[in-house]
């Protein structure tokens, strides 16, 4: 192990790290909710800084991905789709599952100019986690319970309201609903058997409801759907905390563009549309498993210094008197204040260890990944 690696794996680094994103969070969450005053004044006002004010949060954790750990991005698709790339509104098909599939979703957004207004169809339980959820109410993104008949207003409401959006959005949705793991899949296959669905070996059945409403919503907004297919090579899982940790990985992200033109309008006929796409995906996936790699031309988006240079303002910032503290606690000798330094950091190292948990809400408590799945597509 190298130098850099070994500092990298150590704990203390890493709950400097996690101090740093926790704190510019709650900053950051302050500030957002003081423009909410411009809200009835000039809501686009509003919306331009609050996605610049994200872009500070989110661009931490791809700055993780991207320069901390190391781990590499490559797109598999054509340049006249990568050309449209932060230039529409779209919205984003993705499989889901792996713990980092949203990062590595992030950095594409980072890298073409839209992390900052990046929106997703979010479970209501994420809203109560700080700084996350927090973040997200101020963005307007929809939240949903995942009952329908709860949901049905509230999605129509917060969907209509993004159509007038100043930022180039990517709209991202995990149409499987919740993360694959062979449980979901069996108890997903049976569902596609009896409704006569082909069975899908690479990805659960997809929820077609929340990509219907979307659609409908959103049209006249939307000029595309991108549908993002990501793999890692060499058969690797990759882990938050292994970003965390600086171990890199190689992501390969294939995507294909369809025009809204192009996809029914019909509910039905535009759910029978998202099956065809699934079970495309799965023998992408399929293809992929073979041959280590997706059909097709390839390109490596450089990666920017902004992520970097916005982690190491809010380093600086705050790391510079906490550090002068430190020092002036145990210089001093002072048992009450070493005891309350020690305390913080213990709070602290919990904190950033939730944080890091977050990422797993999709496994655990999902009602959306059993057998609901029943009574709706």
């Amino acid at each position: 192990m190298g130098l850099i690696a070994y500092i990298k794996s150590l704990f203390i680094v890493q709950l400097l790290v996690g101090f740093v994103f926790v704190v510019s969070g709650l900053i950051i969450n302050f500030i957002q909710l003081c423009t909410c005053v411009l809200w009835p004044i000039d809501r686009q006002l509003y919306r331009k800084i609050n996605t610049r004010l994200s872009y500070s949060l989110w661009s931490q954790l791809v700055m993780l991905l991207e320069w901390w750990s190391g781990t590499e991005c490559t797109i598999f698709a054509d340049q006249a789709t990568v050309d449209k790339f932060g230039k529409e509104h779209v919205i984003i098909i993705l499989n889901h599952n792996y713990e980092i599939d949203f990062l590595c979703g992030w950095t594409m957004c980072e890298r073409y100019g839209v992390l900052g207004a990046s929106k997703v169809l979010a479970k209501y339980e994420l809203l109560k986690v700080p700084l996350i959820g927090w973040t997200w109410y101020f963005l307007e993104i929809v939240f949903c319970k995942r009952k329908w008949e709860e949901d049905r207003d509230t999605v129509f409401k917060g969907l209509a309201q993004l159509k007038d959006y100043p930022e180039f959005m990517w709209f991202l949705l995990y149409c499987e609903g919740t993360r694959f793991t062979p449980k979901k899949h069996e108890i997903s296959m049976e569902v596609a058997e009896s409704k006569g669905l082909p069975k899908l070996k690479y990805h659960l059945l997809p929820r077609t409801k929340g990509f219907t409403t979307t659609l409908s919503c959103l049209k006249g907004t939307v000029s595309a759907v991108y549908d993002v297919t990501l793999n890692f090579r060499d058969k690797k899982v990759p882990t938050l905390h292994g970003i965390v940790s600086g171990k890199k990985y190689m992501a390969d992200m294939n995507i294909k563009r369809y025009p809204v033109e192009e996809i029914p309008e019909d509910e039905k006929e535009c759910a029978t549309w998202l099956h065809k796409l699934y079970q495309q995906k799965d023998a992408l996936q399929e293809h992929y498993e073979k041959e280590g790699s997706f059909p097709g031309p390839t390109i490596k988006p450089p990666r920017r210094l902004w992520t970097l240079l916005n982690f190491l303002f809010w380093a600086t910032l705050l790391l510079t008197p906490l550090l002068n503290f430190a020092c002036g606690v145990f210089v001093s000798g002072s048992p009450l204040l070493i005891v309350g330094f020690l305390i913080f950091c213990i709070i602290a190292s919990i904190a950033v260890r939730r944080l890091i948990s977050v990422s797993e809400v999709n496994k655990t408590g999902s009602t959306y990944g059993k057998m609901e799945g029943k009574k709706e597509n």
